[in-house]
């Protein structure tokens, strides 16, 4: 769905890399906890420290990674489009390799992960199949993708695409596609993905903790966490 359809910031929009690398300065102090990694904190599937092997798409300044390792994942392998997010998680040290390059051609081995994992970054992704026909290449049989994502029905109902506020001061958006539930679904299971989990996060008390402007969004789901498993 184009989600040009909803927008109601009218932000000037740039490109993925471009954005990524003038947020990186701010990124952790704008991005809050209780989109991804509180998702995290609930899936009951994955035994993180279980997992040998993890490839991160998308892996940003390396939060995902630091989660992973804090919950006993032994060997990281992080992949961003972004040269300045990824000098951040080089430095953060979570991961043991860490690659300039698209999460659905990521250049890491066939069948080698217990988990692939991505968070928030499906909305840039013109289209959903490449990414997770490249998560399946990746997994190794018995394998699971993780995959956390801006809530469609909340970009829909707030009409806010992803954001920042440049050093200027200008508020910018970055390319924000629209991916339904069933979406993601067709995608997975055209790959070959076998669902495992699903959980929604809604707009409650630890989300107004932080943004408390959000009070008309109470109760509308925020964000979603998707475990499917290679089988």
């Amino acid at each position: 769905m184009d989600f040009t359809t909803f927008d109601k910031r009218g932000y000037r929009t740039v490109d993925v890399r471009a954005g990524y690398g003038e947020w990186v300065s701010t990124y952790e102090d704008t991005v809050e906890d209780v989109m991804d990694i509180a998702l995290l904190d609930r899936l009951r599937v994955p035994d993180w420290a279980a997992v040998r092997q993890a490839a991160d798409l998308g892996c940003g300044t390396g939060r995902t990674g630091r989660w992973l390792r804090e919950h006993g994942v032994a060997s990281i392998d992080g992949v961003d489009l972004t040269p300045e997010m990824l000098d951040v998680a080089r430095r953060r040290g979570a991961h043991r390799s860490l690659a300039e390059a698209d999460a659905t051609d990521t250049g890491l081995p066939d069948a080698t992960y217990d988990l692939v994992i991505c968070s928030l970054i499906d909305e840039h992704l013109g289209e959903l199949p490449p990414l997770y026909r490249e998560a399946f290449r990746l997994a190794r049989p018995g394998g699971l993708f993780a995959v956390v994502s801006f809530h469609p029905h909340f970009i829909m109902a707030s009409g806010m695409p992803t954001h920042f506020t440049s050093r200027s001061g200008e508020d910018l958006a970055i390319t924000t596609n629209l991916h339904l539930i069933s979406d993601h679904v067709a995608a997975a299971l055209g790959a070959g993905w076998q669902l495992a989990e699903l959980r929604e996060g809604v707009v409650g008390d630890e989300w107004l903790a932080v943004k408390p402007q959000w009070e008309r969004y109470r109760g509308h789901p925020v964000s979603a966490a998707y475990v499917w498993r290679r089988t």
